[in-house]
């Protein structure tokens, strides 16, 4: 069983490429073989996993290209444990040109489908937007984790976002699912970050993650040295909190251990 997961959620600022960085890194802790996949132009994800995205040899972008097939363009991790297909700048101009082409919103499934490796997860993580690389993982993904930060009009765009899920899943990819939300982000002492705790468990029941991602200095800055936070500091709270959400995926998908 191999698990395609699209983080997304199309408001900046709540910690989208940190929980794709770290759940990545704490999985392949646990011993599975990860792609993390940076669909984003800004190329944050990239960065934070010590990868210098303007001097990348090839990126995801000549990948849906044509230029190049997918084992040419990921790069091994070694002190991380994981592989990543790098993002930058490049995909600005790839997703102005996937606009007219007849399998825009196919290209990353067809992508993935020329993987020769065999990944236990491969993670996307998406822009802060529902644009042309957001639909493309939407159709190539399994499933999808939602990080939602704390805060007032935390639920602010999420309507949209489902009801983009749902035309995925009735046009292209009906097998398409909500993996679960994260709460992130999130400060204990802050009576805010409690009441819409509390909202979005009353919303989403089950398909909220127990496991809560706190605000952490050290989380924060991980990404500075190009590591995930399992690599600077496994003892710290941030740590610890992204070990948990790995342990919290893997009994929601047990065939994924027994690979």
């Amino acid at each position: 069983m191999q698990r395609i997961l699209a983080v997304v959620n199309q408001k900046g600022g709540v910690g989208k490429t940190t929980t794709s960085v770290n759940l990545a890194a704490a999985l392949a802790d646990r011993g599975l073989k990860v792609l993390l996949i940076d669909l984003d132009a800004q190329g944050n994800t990239t960065m934070s996993c010590g990868v210098n995205k303007r001097h990348v040899p090839y990126s995801v972008g000549n990948v849906l290209m044509g230029e190049c097939r997918i084992q040419k363009a990921v790069l091994p991790l070694s002190e991380m444990g994981i592989s990543i297909l790098p993002g930058n700048s490049e995909l600005t101009g790839v997703d102005a040109a996937m606009r007219s082409w007849p399998d825009r919103y196919t290209r990353l499934r067809k992508v993935l489908g020329q993987l020769q490796t065999d990944y236990h997860a491969v993670i996307l993580d998406c822009p802060p937007s529902i644009n042309i690389m957001t639909l493309n993982a939407l159709v190539a993904a399994d499933a999808l984790m939602i990080p939602m930060q704390c805060e007032y009009f935390a639920l602010e765009g999420l309507s949209d976002l489902m009801e983009t899920l749902e035309a995925v899943q009735a046009n292209v990819n009906p097998n398409l699912t909500i993996e679960g939300l994260v709460r992130t982000l999130y400060d204990p002492r802050n009576r805010l970050s409690q009441e819409v705790s509390q909202q979005l468990q009353q919303h989403f029941g089950d398909r909220l993650y127990e496991t809560v991602i706190p605000r952490n200095v050290k989380l924060a800055e991980a990404p500075g040295f190009g590591l995930s936070i399992i690599q600077h500091d496994p003892s710290s709270k941030g740590a610890l909190a992204y070990k948990e959400l790995a342990e919290e995926f893997l009994r929601r998908n047990p065939g994924l251990r027994n690979r």
